[in-house]
């Protein structure tokens, strides 16, 4: 058997395994229509979301506006397609910045080691001390509300998991047997980190991502549901529900429609991140 066909069996096992697993085809299943429905927003119910109608305004759901319309007459379900794009760009941005920035941390304190893997260490214990939400009130706070700004609050929060995730398996592969080989034959530390070590630790840092983007709407949600999102009237899930909520006993639908949309799209990112951790957790592997 070649090298090549070697490495490529674990990878065809985990794919096996994953597609094997029927829970995991639902999370897709879920996260693929979340995001049809954000790209097409503007076909599936084309009104626009941001025009408002004194006479229309509290209208509970009709043909007209299937989940009613809010306190400026504004149609909910309009608001809420298009509210998809904002929170999944704010999720996935963030997550690609928190796993970029904290990976590569990661990286080079497990590959350098000494005191700066201890000064790292201890920089990620702090980070851990503080709950999620808590962070990014903090940093949200001193930037100011905006689409960048949460970016940046809700990715700091996320670097830490990024970090020790690639930390530990970085330690362990730099004295494996295939990079010493390439230590010996004079290739540089970079090239031994980006050629070897990055190949083997992707699918675990993968994983976080697709776990952690569940934390990261739920943050954004949570984040403007206080003001502390994007600025009216850009629709966005939390702030939905902030407007919704005072009105909650005389028009529900106001927080249902966006709440039940935040948890749909969390069950669907936790099936597929539980799908891809247990096709890659070696516990699970039956060769």
């Amino acid at each position: 058997m070649s090298a090549t066909t070697a490495s490529l069996e674990p990878a065809r096992g985990w794919t096996h395994r994953f597609r094997a697993n029927p829970t995991s085809w639902i999370g897709v299943a879920i996260i693929v229509a979340v995001i049809l429905a954000a790209v097409f927003a503007s076909w599936i119910w084309p009104l626009d979301p941001l025009e408002q109608s004194v006479v229309d305004r509290l209208m509970g759901p009709s043909p007209e506006h299937p989940l009613g319309t809010d306190s400026y007459g504004r149609d909910v379900l309009a608001r809420l397609l298009h509210a998809a794009r904002i929170s999944l760009l704010i999720g996935v941005l963030s997550i690609a910045l928190a796993m970029a920035v904290g990976s590569a941390i990661g990286i080079a304190a497990g590959y350098l080691g000494g005191w700066f893997d201890a000064a790292v260490t201890s920089l990620l214990d702090v980070l851990l001390s503080f709950p999620t939400l808590l962070l990014g009130l903090m940093v949200v706070a001193m930037l100011g509300p905006s689409i960048e700004n949460l970016v940046i609050a809700i990715a700091i929060t996320e670097l830490a998991p990024f970090a020790r995730v690639a930390r530990a398996p970085t330690i362990s592969l730099k004295s494996r047997d295939f990079v010493e080989a390439g230590r010996a034959l004079g290739f540089s530390d970079l090239r031994l980190v980006v050629v070897h070590i990055i190949p083997n630790l992707l699918s675990e840092v993968v994983v976080v991502a697709s776990l952690w983007l569940a934390t990261a709407i739920r943050t954004e949600a949570s984040l403007s549901f206080i003001g502390l999102g994007v600025k009216p009237p850009t629709p966005t899930w939390g702030g939905m529900i902030r407007e919704g909520f005072e009105n909650i006993l005389d028009a529900p639908w106001l927080a249902v429609a966006p709440g039940v949309a935040i948890m749909v799209t969390v069950l669907g990112l936790n099936l597929l991140g539980d799908g891809l951790r247990d096709a890659i957790d070696p516990k699970v592997r039956r060769d």
